[in-house]
């Protein structure tokens, strides 16, 4: 009777690593929980988006920037979905290739890209908005940026900002533009001539004349606001 007390001993303690082991399995759950966090980028000036929520899932971008140049977007939630994951990377491709939202919508993703679109331009006008309280932040201390009012047309907001360096035009952005081929030809043109006339007293361009009125509003209106 007395040797069978050893081994009853020796099964209980080799049952202890069994049951002491079973609580490590929760820890390392909510470590890669942790990891999963979206981390910021120190490079750059950053932007962050607001939340939209669609039916697939929330939708938020985040941007950084480079001066007054798109450098990475990067995604802080997105659907969990196959054509979501297909989509992403395109529309961070366009979006660093066009510098705007103004960008086509991903065939089959329509839902993520409206809503990452939606984003991205709340991160862009952030930017915008800093831009124009600190106008000497990127520029010289003589320099002046000074955003126009958001101009409503048949064909979509258009909203201009510009760059004064003393009294003269030094450089003209869209902040705001339709989604329009017309538009997007029409533009350059359209910031070509005002860099040209130092004034929104330039021509109408033909095919995108609504584009054109917006522009010549938003641009007075910016010029104005630099005389006041």
């Amino acid at each position: 009777m007395k040797r069978a007390i050893p081994v009853l001993v020796l099964s209980v303690a080799g049952l202890i690593p069994v049951w002491r082991y079973e609580p490590s399995t929760g820890t390392s759950t909510a470590s890669s929980a942790a990891e999963a966090t979206p981390s910021t980028s120190s490079s750059g000036t950053t932007f962050t988006g607001t939340t939209v929520t669609t039916e697939k899932g929330d939708v938020q971008v985040q941007v950084t920037y480079d001066g007054d140049t798109i450098t990475a977007v990067k995604m802080l939630k997105q659907p969990n979905h196959p054509q979501t994951t297909a989509a992403v990377p395109k529309l961070i491709s366009e979006t660093l290739e066009a510098q705007s939202a103004d960008i086509d919508t991903v065939s089959g993703a329509t839902l993520t890209s409206d809503a990452y679109k939606e984003s991205l331009q709340a991160a862009i006008d952030q930017e915008a908005s800093a831009a124009s309280a600190s106008p000497s932040a990127s520029a010289t201390s003589a320099s002046q940026v000074v955003a126009g009012p958001t101009v409503t047309t048949e064909k979509g907001d258009v909203q201009v900002q510009v760059t004064f360096e003393g009294d003269t035009i030094t450089a003209v952005k869209m902040l705001k533009q339709p989604n329009h081929p017309q538009t997007t030809a029409a533009v350059p043109k359209l910031i070509s001539e005002t860099l040209e006339a130092q004034s929104a007293d330039i021509d109408t361009v033909s095919g995108a004349t609504i584009t054109s009125d917006g522009y010549k509003e938003s641009l007075q209106a910016a010029i104005d606001a630099k005389g006041a």
